[in-house]
């Protein structure tokens, strides 16, 4: 049985709303983003949403951004 953990930054963020920052640009259409309040992290969707980052979105977005990257450096360099 877990107890219950007390988190003010959660506690924070259901009352006053989450203070999202860019963590990580994957491309120019896709970003990832973290609550620099209670460390929530989400991420931009096919639909330009934002979903809950999870492990799965994590790596569709390293691969993604594998992709990009070998595609710009490549179109640069011809």
């Amino acid at each position: 049985m877990k107890m219950f953990e007390f988190n003010l930054g959660k506690t924070i963020c259901s009352v006053f709303g989450h203070r999202f920052r860019v963590a990580k640009e994957v491309t120019p259409h896709i970003s990832e983003y973290k609550c620099t309040c209670c460390n929530c992290e989400l991420t931009t969707n096919a639909n330009g949403r934002l979903d809950k980052l999870t492990p799965e979105l994590k790596e569709v977005n390293r691969t993604l951004a594998d992709f990009y990257r070998k595609r710009h450096t490549l179109r640069h360099a011809l």
